[in-house]
C-alpha cells in the first residue's frame, strides 16, 4: 500500500521538487500539504505550493497555510538562494484553487486524529514550526503518527552557520519539541543532502522525461543552481527536501543509524546545532535516526520516474 504522507513545506526551489516527487510516486498518497514560513514570507511560499499543486494535477490534496513566523525567535528567509518570490526561475501555472480554511495545524491534527493510528506520516522539509504546533495543541497525535521525517540539521556540517542548518535555525525551539517527543523521528540531514547534487548529467536526464513538470523542474534548477554557486560555492546545487521523499518512498535509498539527538537552543556560536550521539550503539528505547548517506543515482531514478508519470 502506498504510505500515507503530510507533507509540510516552505516552497522553495527544493520543496517544490519534493512535492513533485511525491505527487508522481505511486508508493506515496500525498494527503495533504501545509505550508510555513521559511525561505519565504508565508503568503509567498503558500502561493508557490498552490502554483506547483496545479502544475501536478492536485486538485483533491488540501492545502492549508500555518505558521507565518518561529515560536520564539525573530522570522528569517533565504531569499539569496530561493529568490524573492520564494520560487524564482520558472514561470509557474496561475494557482485556480482555494486555501484550506484550516491552520495547517489543526488540518495536521484532524488527518492524523482521522486516520488509523500508524497510518499516517509526517514529512516536514521546512522550519519545524507547524509539527510541534500540531504535538503542543493535541498530544494525542504523537502516538498516533507512524513517523516524522524531516529534512534539517546535520551530524557533521551546517550551511545557515558553521554548525546550524536553515530549517533548525530557523526555529530551534520547534525542533527541539518535535525531536524530543515519543513518535520515530527520522532526521534527513546535510549529511545525505549534500550527495544529492543536481550536475549537468542530471539535468540532461530530467530534460529527457518531456513533461511539462520535467521542464519546470530544470529551470528551477537553472536559478537554484546560479544562487547556489554564488553563495555557498556548489557547483551543482543539493536538492535536499526531496530526499526526505525518498526516504519514505524507498527506506534503502539512505545509509540512517539510530542515535539520541537533540537540539541546541542556547550556544552563542552553536545555535540550532543538531547533536546526534553516535558514539556508541543507542540505547533501549532510542526512537531518533539520522541519515549519513544516501545512493544519488537511485534517487535521482525516483524523481525521473515520478516527473515521467506527473501530466
Amino acid at each position: 500500500m502506498p504510505r500515507r504522507i503530510i507533507l509540510d513545506c516552505d516552497p522553495g526551489h527544493d520543496d517544490a521538487i519534493a512535492i513533485l516527487l511525491a505527487a508522481g510516486s505511486p508508493e506515496i498518497d500525498l494527503v495533504a500539504i501545509t505550508t510555513v514560513s521559511g525561505n519565504q514570507a508565508l503568503a509567498k511560499v503558500t502561493r508557490n505550493a498552490l502554483a506547483i499543486a496545479e502544475l501536478a494535477g492536485l486538485d483533491a490534496v488540501p492545502i492549508a497555510a500555518g505558521a507565518g513566523r518561529p515560536l520564539v525567535r525573530a522570522v528569517e528567509y533565504a531569499p539569496q538562494i530561493h529568490g524573492e518570490s520564494g520560487l524564482d526561475g520558472p514561470d509557474l501555472p496561475e494557482p485556480t484553487r482555494l486555501l484550506d480554511v484550516r491552520h495547517a495545524a489543526r488540518l495536521i491534527i484532524d488527518l492524523v486524529m482521522d486516520s488509523e493510528p500508524g497510518s499516517l506520516t509526517l514529512v516536514p522539509t521546512g522550519p519545524l514550526t507547524n509539527i510541534a504546533l500540531a504535538a503542543r495543541l493535541e498530544p494525542r497525535i504523537v502516538d498516533r503518527v507512524r513517523e516524522v521525517v524531516f529534512m534539517g540539521g546535520g551530524v557533521h556540517v551546517g550551511n545557515w552557520s558553521a554548525t546550524a542548518e536553515f530549517n533548525i535555525v530557523a526555529d530551534p525551539e520547534a525542533a527541539a519539541i518535535v525531536v524530543g517527543e515519543s513518535w520515530p523521528v527520522t532526521m534527513v540531514g546535510l549529511d545525505a543532502t549534500h550527495q544529492a547534487l543536481a550536475g549537468p548529467d542530471v539535468r540532461t536526464r530530467l530534460r529527457a522525461v518531456g513533461t511539462a513538470s520535467a521542464r519546470v523542474v530544470d529551470e528551477l534548477l537553472e536559478f537554484y543552481g546560479g544562487a547556489y554557486l554564488s553563495s555557498q560555492g556548489f557547483d551543482a546545487p543539493p536538492v535536499h527536501d526531496p530526499v526526505a521523499v525518498a526516504h519514505v518512498i524507498d527506506p534503502t535509498l539512505l545509509t540512517v543509524v539510530r542515535a539520541p539527538l537533540d537540539v541546541e537552543l542556547r550556544g552563542a556560536l552553536t545555535l540550532g546545532m543538531t547533536v546526534a550521539d553516535l558514539r556508541s550503539p543507542a540505547p533501549e528505547g532510542t526512537t531518533t535516526s539520522v541519515a549519513l548517506a544516501v545512493d544519488a543515482s537511485r534517487f535521482w531514478s525516483h524523481v525521473e520516474d515520478a516527473l515521467a508519470r506527473l501530466p
